[in-house]
């Protein structure tokens, strides 16, 4: 796989150096950029588009970066992490200039979407895996969590950003500016990403099969259930949100995201050695447990404010999930097809998305909100008492290295 002149020396070479810090500008601004986008839905009202083409447009685009991972991993393996990260943020500065030119539902919505949705996972792929080829392996954990923490800031950036756009423009304007300055922070991410990786030398395995044979050979375990139901997760946050707040006649879910990159923000930073300490196994117990009493609390939200309360359980079975799925999900890969392993242990979450979103979405038009949050608080139970029994006696490559050099500082 890629490597660089400043890569780890010992293992406890530090990781906040100045590739962390560039890697950490770059993912914020990729963030920003996505949260930006969270009002597609409305763009696609002011070109006359329903709900139901918002529906095909997003769900096409995310099928084409579902069926772009089994050749996005293998792309990596082969050609290296600096090819394929310039090419995923090409084609996500490809989709978000087709949107901005944009002025009629049509062929051009559709593709410049499945450009940008596949340009962005195959992005968020190349930083996890970029950051986790940089730093010694018991760390790995750590070095994901604390870059991700970047993304909360992200968040709350890009959602200041769209507020700003939205109180003072309207119409096609709000979407060209609103476009525009996802383009601004795409030409920005990829300068960081040249910066990061001018010096990478990769060294291609003489053989990289297919990503289904690699997955057979070295399937990741029981974190995979994680990665779905993070997925599942998703489908309730980013699918389902607003249309609560609707129902119940709030103004919006504000409270909801800026509670919820605050809690997860703070939560990365004071969890970052959780894995040398507590282990991974029992952070996913409790992320999982978070994500079911943040849903079960959600039942209860009658007003605005009351979104902080399940935002702030949410944020933190966010935090702690995330980082803990990716490296147990792609240390199970060899080095050289860690690109593989990385990008599939992702889409598993994107998978629990799109298998979830329809069966939230019959159990909703049904019996309501009540019902569905139930099923999915329910169901992360579930996943609690289920993983803890699957992975009973799993050796843990974080809590040994931590247990074994506690005296030492590691």
């Amino acid at each position: 796989m890629s490597t660089s002149p400043d890569v780890y020396e010992s293992e406890s070479a530090a990781i906040y150096n100045r590739s962390f810090w560039l890697a950490y500008g770059a993912n914020m601004s990729l963030v920003a950029a996505n949260t930006m986008t969270f009002r597609f839905a409305e763009f696609v009202d002011l070109l006359k588009g329903t709900k139901t083409d918002t529906g095909w447009i997003v769900g096409l685009a995310l099928a084409g970066s579902l069926i772009s991972r089994f050749w996005l991993g293998q792309a990596i393996d082969r050609y290296g992490v600096r090819k394929l990260w310039l090419v995923g943020s090409a084609l996500f500065l490809a989709g978000c200039a087709g949107l901005w030119s944009t002025d009629a539902l049509g062929t051009q919505i559709y593709l410049a979407r499945a450009a940008y949705q596949i340009g962005i996972s195959a992005m968020f792929v190349c930083s996890n895996l970029h950051i986790q080829l940089r730093v010694p392996p018991h760390r790995r954990t750590e070095a994901i969590g604390s870059l991700g923490s970047s993304g909360f800031v992200g968040m709350i950036v890009g959602a200041q950003l769209v507020d700003v756009l939205f109180d003072r423009f309207s119409g096609a304007v709000l979407f060209e500016t609103l476009f525009a300055g996802t383009i601004g922070f795409g030409i920005l991410y990829i300068i960081f990403v040249l910066l990061l990786t001018h010096t990478d030398v990769h060294v291609s395995p003489e053989v990289t099969p297919p990503a289904h044979v690699l997955v057979r050979r070295y399937w990741p375990g029981p974190v995979v259930l994680v990665s779905l139901m993070m997925g599942l997760g998703f489908s309730v946050t980013m699918v389902f949100l607003t249309r609560l707040a609707t129902e119940r006649h709030l103004d919006g879910v504000r409270y909801f995201f800026t509670g919820y990159a605050v809690a997860a923000f703070t939560v990365r930073l004071l969890t970052r050695t959780w894995s040398r300490t507590i282990g991974r196994r029992s952070m996913i117990l409790l992320g999982l447990l978070g994500h079911a009493i943040g849903h079960a609390w959600l039942i209860f939200v009658q007003s605005e404010a009351q979104f902080i309360g399940p935002a702030l359980c949410i944020g933190f079975g966010h935090a702690l999930l995330f980082p803990c799925v990716v490296s147990m999900g792609a240390e199970t890969f060899p080095e050289q097809y860690r690109g593989t392993g990385t990008t599939m242990i992702l889409a598993f979450a994107d998978l629990g998305m799109a298998l979830t979103s329809p069966i939230l979405g019959r159990i909703l038009d049904q019996w309501g909100f009540t019902v569905m949050l139930s099923a999915t608080s329910l169901s992360l139970v579930a996943s609690v008492g289920l993983y803890a029994f699957l992975s009973l006696g799993h050796r843990d490559v974080d809590l040994h290295y931590g247990k074994k050099n506690v005296n030492h500082g590691a």
